[in-house]
């Protein structure tokens, strides 16, 4: 083990002003990629092998981004098969040949590890994928690699810097190098925006998809609880937890999300997506999706930057213009009360699904428990804690069983507080198809001296509540990416998606990032 890199430093400097080569594949969609496999212009191998030289170029090299921690030594091997039986039975669907990068968190039975960024976990193969891993097999797409993650899901210190874990090292914003890209879905973000992949999967507790797409300025959808199985995904709560897309636009996010639903019997959450999802999300896709919509402005969740408040606003200004009918203000009248049991409720069911995931890996996992894993930090500091600490790990393992009344307190606190008196209180109230916020502040400086420095955002009440939540690039602040926020009720990832698809065409506001060494102060 050594220290991982810490800063975007490059072998190659880039030059100022110069950027990077020009890439065949830029800002290319799906459905592009199926064309092009279609005609007999490109192949699934020719097209990983330009991604796989594009993570060599940039990830490795160049900026140095370190948004990938290993890649798929199967990759081509993989394509070249899809590309048989392309050639002999056509496609199976949409995804077919398509590279996708996954989280480091989530479970593949293969070459790959699965580690969620750390030594703890090193040399860890699962015995079987994660159900989500199945699905993107089933549906032909080609897992490419494990994306960096901010180190267990950002659940071991409260001093923590997003972006970076033991293994991966620090991943930095395409956008802004010295700036955070936000997690925990940190390396899943930052490759999707820099083009290191068509499209990557992300995981959710509370911000870790919708923030890293805002601030890298790409779509994420964090999907209702149960809509995506978490089986053979390293956790962190089973009320809250969710795998979901992230892609640089409403189209081929929900290209991948109607590949990962389904019910799986290892996932009991799953049971409750019968006759609620979709295989296909992208009948969904409307231009005139915001006519007649009724959407409410959550104004508790404005105010943490002026900047981004005026994007917001302008975004909404769209929404009306497109024909959206705007409630503002529709408050959220638990807002300020809804995360008071989170704290409580995530520590209680790490130490119980983590321990379950552990044990889940059979006697040879490197460790078994929460315990072990604290231990082996603590044996482990000048690799896994050079930063920040653990104290949330250690609040965790103090914690008792499920059975606890006060985490069946905090339980019942917050379904109630963000559902019943919340999300769905404020939505029957105005009658609305949805709510909207901004997603959250530009990009911090990153800090490992301090850790996380960030102001705000709307991934709460949704997270929480395990409803819905789609973010769209809806402008920038001084350079840097802030996102537009749609969330609802549960199972309502259709309506959000039209919606999010019209206002991303009304707009187009997305640019690819230029790899700067830090931002111009220029709006």
């Amino acid at each position: 083990m050594a220290v991982p890199a810490s800063s975007c430093t490059s072998e190659a400097p880039i030059p100022p002003g110069q950027g990077v080569r020009p890439f065949e594949l830029d800002e290319t969609t799906i459905t592009a990629l199926q064309e092009a496999m279609k005609s007999g212009r490109l192949s699934a191998h020719s097209i990983t092998e330009k991604y796989l030289a594009r993570i060599e170029e940039l990830d490795r090299r160049g900026p140095s981004l370190h948004s990938i921690i290993e890649v798929n030594p199967d990759a081509l091997a993989m394509a070249d098969q899809l590309d048989r039986e392309r050639k002999a039975n056509g496609p199976r669907g949409p995804l077919h040949g398509i590279p996708v990068l996954v989280k480091d968190n989530i479970g593949t039975a293969d070459r790959m590890t699965t580690t969620a960024g750390s030594y703890a976990l090193e040399g860890s193969i699962p015995p079987r994928d994660s159900f989500v891993a199945a699905q993107l097999r089933k549906a032909g797409a080609i897992i490419l690699g494990k994306a960096n993650l901010s180190e267990w899901a950002n659940m071991r210190s409260s001093h923590s810097t997003s972006g970076w874990s033991g293994r991966g090292g620090l991943a930095c914003n395409p956008y802004a190098l010295d700036r955070n890209p936000c997690g925990s879905s940190s390396g899943s973000g930052v490759a999707v925006s820099a083009n290191l992949c068509p499209v990557a999967l992300g995981t959710e507790t509370n911000g870790s998809i919708v923030c890293p797409s805002s601030i890298n300025g790409i779509v994420g959808i964090k999907p209702t609880v149960g809509l995506v199985s978490r089986s053979g995904v390293v956790p962190i709560s089973h009320t809250q937890d969710t795998a979901g897309p992230m892609a640089r636009t409403v189209a081929d996010a929900a290209f991948l999300l109607g590949a990962l639903t389904g019910v799986d019997s290892r996932d009991k959450a799953t049971l409750a997506s019968r006759g609620e999802s979709q295989a296909d999300y992208t009948k969904f896709l409307d231009a005139h999706g915001l006519r007649g919509a009724r959407i409410g402005v959550v104004r508790g969740l404005f105010g943490f930057n002026e900047f981004v408040d005026k994007l917001a606003n302008a975004a909404i200004a769209a929404m009306k213009e497109h024909g959206a009918v705007v409630v503002d203000p529709a408050e959220i009248e638990t807002l300020k009360r809804m995360e008071e049991g989170e704290s409580d409720l995530l520590s209680y069911e790490f130490k119980a699904d983590l321990n379950a995931y552990l044990e889940s890996l059979g006697p040879k996992a490197p460790v078994h428990s929460l315990k072990e894993i604290i231990e082996f930090n603590e044996k482990h500091a000048s690799e896994e804690m050079p930063y920040f600490g653990q104290d949330i790990f250690i609040k965790a393992e103090a914690k008792g069983p499920l059975s606890s009344p006060k985490y069946q307190q905090a339980l019942e606190k917050c379904r109630t507080l963000s559902r019943e008196k919340g999300i769905d209180a404020t939505m029957r109230k105005y009658k609305l198809d949805a709510l909207v916020a901004p997603t959250a502040a530009p990009a911090f400086t990153t800090d490992l001296v301090n850790g996380d420095h960030d102001t705000g955002g709307s991934s709460g009440p949704a997270a929480i509540a395990g409803y819905p939540h789609v973010t769209v690039p809806a402008g920038y602040v001084f350079g840097l990416p802030v996102g537009i926020s749609f969330f609802g009720r549960a199972w309502s990832e259709p309506t959000l998606i039209k919606l999010a698809y019209s206002f991303e065409q009304a707009t187009k506001v997305r640019n690819p990032p230029k790899f700067l060494p830090t931002t111009g102060l220029t709006l």
